[in-house]
């Protein structure tokens, strides 16, 4: 195709110049792929693993209800991991929330633990069964009925790997406090 100072005749366009649309639209792509790549690995980075709990072994617990020993089996895992505890009302988005169930021996070790709500974020779900590992042994429950606890613990865990319990939870940023309603009765009045 010929051309008269590089404008070519009409009626015929000018072959696209491959190698400098290449490369504009090569350097945009990678670096959004580059942040896309980089946003998953930071935010799991924190969970990558479970710092050695700083609690000294536990003394039986003085409960005789499971409400009661869910309660101290958390406190428990406050006083084992104080670094990692949300200390205020969480944030309005919590990055990835499990519900744990978990059993305790006679001797307060972790007989068993399943999940029983899965988080949005995987990460997050083996690094919460990794604490409750870690923090063993937890206070003997010996005046439940057959000296065993099971129970289901919800964690509400932030994107910066800090955690709170459902039984110990300080409450969410920016909701109102819960209140309670009167329950329906079958009658109207």
């Amino acid at each position: 195709m010929s051309t008269r100072g590089g404008v070519p005749r009409a009626g015929r366009a000018a072959p696209p110049c491959r190698w400098r649309r290449g490369r504009r639209g090569l350097w945009p792509g990678l670096l959004a792929a580059l942040l896309v790549g980089l946003a998953p690995a930071r935010a799991a980075a924190q969970f990558n693993m479970v710092p050695p709990p700083l609690c000294r072994p536990p003394a039986p617990a003085a409960v005789a209800t499971i409400e009661a020993y869910r309660l101290e089996a958390s406190r428990h895992l406050y006083e084992c991991f104080p670094g990692r505890v949300y200390p205020d009302e969480l944030p309005p988005l919590v990055y990835g929330i499990v519900s744990v169930e978990a059993e305790i021996d006679e001797r307060g070790r972790v007989t068993s633990l399943s999940v029983v709500r899965k988080p949005a974020a995987e990460e997050v779900e083996p690094w919460v069964l990794a604490v409750l590992r870690r923090a063993a042994p937890f206070p003997a429950p010996l005046r439940l009925p057959g000296g065993t606890a099971r129970f289901v613990e919800t964690f509400f865990v932030d994107r910066s790997g800090l955690f709170q319990t459902l039984s110990l939870t300080e409450g969410q940023r920016g909701s109102p406090p819960a209140e309670v309603s009167a329950p329906l009765s079958i009658h109207p009045q």
